[in-house]
């Protein structure tokens, strides 16, 4: 039977702690045919070995369904080709989300991409690429396009030959229009400038060669019932062209023969089209360095890895390494692939993930991680998680999500975009007819200029560039510090944030106990020490492990116990080399008759007021002394919290520990609320209630225990090394797991909520002051053109600020 069985993966979204995922495994589980159900909450993914004959996909979907949760089985990610500004973006997004089968659309018109959640059973990839088609732009899936780079690149190339033709063309066009100014008639223009046969032969060329892409993005908008930029730039500049067809025609008409030509515009349509090309070519260039985080990602990647197979050696390019291959990383050398060590000693760079400038020591049995640098000896290296699987392809993922999402702020961009254009048409043929009839009665060439210049100013693609070049410069800095936002609503959340919780051990504390005190009595410290150390090593308790660590560090031989035994809650009770050895609390020291000194009981309490966990040893039914152990504090939890402090916000330390304990830690790193002896149900309970009181929540914990209390907060932190970075529970994984990284990320969110802010102000700036400046006649056309195009560069070169931005 276990040969007929399928297996199938589904997506699932709605689950908000582990609590979710155990029910939906369970339910699943229970239904007849179902042979194996593993939910994995963080990826959000439910896979499921099932009997084909007892039950199907849709049984499966429904029961998932019925427990309130929603099943998206796939993710398109597609490469946007024809889009012109924002207005084609939001045409694309409602168009695809209207395909049944589809759960969710976003499409990044900085990035020119879109995400697709869609059930494969109704609709497939190529249903949404011709979904695409129709409206006239052309999708491409990711993985099956061509270097990315390498298209940006050759579309610049075709925008700088346009522009050259363009410009080119129109210079002598320029030169008749600036002859215009009066002060500026001094300039001497050749006669054949002037002639409008002359100017028709320039001017056609731009109009419908070079603006041939304004034409066809006009049309595609117009047939599909809809307006975007290349409608406004179509119609002004034909406009301009056609009405000085008109004149030329009829000046032939009249007989002139070239004798006192009447006043053109097309250089106003040539300049126009010129102009938008230039601002395009920049918008280009510049939306091009906005992906700089992702790219110097990659760049980190080894490019080849030295594998052993068939028992030789040979160098293959790191995409074709296999989980199972022996990598061999000599010193000095990139480790291609995350794995384990079999053979080697070594120090490994691991900065590029933890922030941890220190070398880590590597042998036989320790894992490690792809693109981290082997400083000093050779690793034999047993790959374990190879391509997409890695560490640093996972952190890729993420920043590209981010990027690639939507806050919510850009809805607000997205809506002004979409309705934007008819309302400036209207705008524009209003103010035309009152300049034509009342305000310049008759005068169809300045009402013209005018209409032509309200079409041009409006243009909302500053707009639509305001918000995703924000949050694709500053989730890409974020993650440049160590910070990897999984969306841009979360990059939008954090900037709220005013209440910090914090996690103590493994957050605040290093997560791992340190033997900190040794204080024997009547005895060497060494001979202590050796006594202590052999009854502590039978024990599997991570504070046996500690003390037997700390006295291994101090170079100590420990011997092996004659016998051991544990009494679970009290201590331990072992014979070392014929001694009595007991080891634990002050009540297993009065089980055992063991008579403890008031100042011996004086100095535990200290130590236990200084947050230590102190124990006892009595040597055969002696007081012996006592050793303590810590979970020590990391080196800047202090330096981040008063950093917290000082941005105004308040620091909430929560854990399952004692009050003594926990107030001692947090009296160490200057936090004063503390919310002690909380199991980890009952963490997101107390977040709960901060958020009853009004207070925006920040949760910083492991990702693991604390999920549901992460789920609960209004954005949750994982502390991690960035191993398992993409599967953390978290809104926010904080790769270096030092809290200075709370701090930066809030600093990040707050400033690209400033810069997205500032976007919004200019973009729309320019719009709101232009039309109606436009509208009194006080705006030429080709100064309009320029302010458009110069409108959209400003925006993106403002969020690109925010790649440089200082902690």
């Amino acid at each position: 039977m276990g040969n007929e069985n399928n297996t199938t993966s589904l997506q699932i979204t709605g689950m908000t702690c582990s609590a979710c995922a155990n029910r939906i495994e369970k339910s699943l589980g229970r239904l007849e045919g179902v042979q194996e159900a593993n939910v994995n909450f963080a990826l959000e993914r439910a896979t499921v070995a099932y009997n084909p004959e007892l039950t199907d996909v849709s049984k499966l979907e429904a029961t998932i369904h019925k427990l309130g949760y929603d099943v998206v089985k796939d993710v398109a990610d597609l490469q946007l080709h024809g889009m012109y500004c924002a207005a084609c973006a939001v045409r694309i997004e409602k168009a695809i989300a209207k395909i049944p089968g589809v759960s969710s659309a976003a499409v990044n018109f900085a990035l020119e991409t879109a995400r697709v959640q869609y059930n494969p059973g109704e609709v497939s990839v190529q249903d949404i690429q011709e979904r695409v088609a129709k409206l006239g732009y052309e999708a491409v899936l990711k993985q099956e396009q061509a270097d990315e780079g390498d298209y940006r690149e050759q579309a610049i190339a075709r925008q700088k030959r346009k522009l050259l033709i363009s410009a080119l063309l129109s210079l002598p066009l320029l030169w008749t229009m600036v002859s215009h100014f009066s002060f500026l008639s001094w300039i001497w223009l050749p006669d054949l400038f002037m002639n409008p046969w002359f100017q028709l032969v320039l001017a056609t060329p731009v109009q419908f060669y070079i603006g041939k892409q304004f034409y066809v993005g006009a049309y595609k908008a117009l047939r599909n019932k809809s307006a975007n930029m290349d409608v406004l730039i179509a119609l002004g500049t034909s406009a301009a062209y056609f009405y000085s067809l008109y004149l030329t025609l009829e000046w032939v008409a009249a007989g002139n023969g070239g004798q006192h030509a009447p006043a053109m515009y097309y250089e106003t349509s040539a300049v126009l089209i010129t102009l938008v090309i230039l601002g395009k070519l920049f918008e280009a260039l510049a939306k091009g360095r906005t992906s700089e985080a992702i790219k110097s990602l990659m760049g980190l990647q080894a490019k080849t890895a030295l594998v052993v197979r068939e028992g030789k050696e040979q160098m293959i390019p790191v995409e074709e390494v296999q989980r199972g291959d022996v990598v061999i990383v000599k010193p000095g050398e990139k480790i291609p692939v995350d794995g384990e060590v079999l053979e080697g000693v070594s120090s490994v760079d691991e900065s590029m993930l933890t922030g941890e400038s220190f070398p880590v020591e590597k042998q036989a049995g320790d894992a490690v991680i792809g693109a981290t640098i082997n400083k000093n000896g050779s690793l034999k290296i047993l790959a374990t998680k190879v391509g997409k699987e890695t560490a640093l392809a996972q952190i890729v993922k993420v920043v590209e999500e981010a990027q690639g999402s939507k806050a919510p702020i850009q809805r607000v961009a997205d809506v002004i975009s979409g309705i934007f254009v008819p309302i400036v048409v209207g705008i524009a043929v209003l103010c035309f007819i009152i300049w034509y009839f009342w305000a310049s009665p008759g005068n169809f060439a300045h009402a013209l200029e005018i209409a032509i210049a309200i079409l041009v100013i409006a243009c909302p693609c500053a707009l639509g560039l305001a918000t995703p070049t924000s949050i694709m410069a500053g989730s890409g800095r974020a993650a440049e510090l160590g910070v990897l936002f999984k969306g841009g609503e979360h990059l939008e959340t954090t900037h709220t944030v005013d209440t910090v919780i914090l996690d103590k051990t493994g957050t605040v504390t290093k997560g791992k106990p340190e033997l900190t005190n040794v204080e024997p009595e009547g005895m060497a410290e060494s001979d202590f020490l050796r006594l202590v150390g052999a009854a502590e090593k039978s024990s599997e308790h991570p504070l046996a492990e500690a003390i037997v660590a700390g006295i291994e560090d101090r170079g100590i031989d420990i011997p092996a116990a004659a016998s051991f035994e544990a009494i679970p809650g009290y201590g331990i009770h072992a014979e070392v080399e014929g001694r009595d050895i007991i080891i634990g609390t002050r009540r297993l020291m009065a089980k055992h008759g063991v008579q403890i000194a008031a100042n011996a009981d004086t100095r535990m309490s200290a130590l236990e007021q200084a947050g230590k966990t102190a124990m006892i040893a009595a040597i055969d039914g002696k007081y012996a002394g006592v050793v303590a152990v810590a979970d020590t504090i990391k080196e800047t939890s202090q330096a981040a919290i008063s950093r917290l402090k000082a941005m105004g916000i308040q620091v909430i330390m929560i854990t399952g520990d004692n009050e003594r304990t926990a107030r001692a830690i947090a009296g160490q790193v200057g936090i004063n609320e503390v919310l002690a002896e909380v199991l980890p149900e009952g963490k997101a309970a107390e977040v709960k209630k901060l958020q009853q009181q009004g207070q925006k929540v920040a949760m910083v914990g492991d990702g693991i225990n604390d999920a549901p209390a992460l789920a609960m907060a209004d954005i949750g932190m994982a502390i991690g090394t960035g191993t398992d970075v993409a599967m953390e529970a978290a809104d926010v994984t904080l790769m270096k797991g030092d809290l200075n990284s709370i701090p930066d990320a809030i600093y990040m969110s707050r400033k690209t909520m400033s810069n997205i802010r500032q976007n919004l102000f200019w973009a729309l700036g320019y719009n709101s002051l232009g039309i109606p400046i436009a509208a009194l006649g006080l705006l030429a056309p080709w100064i309009a053109g320029a302010a458009m195009a110069l409108s959209s560069v400003s925006v993106v070169l403002n969020a690109l600020r925010l790649q440089r931005m200082k902690i």
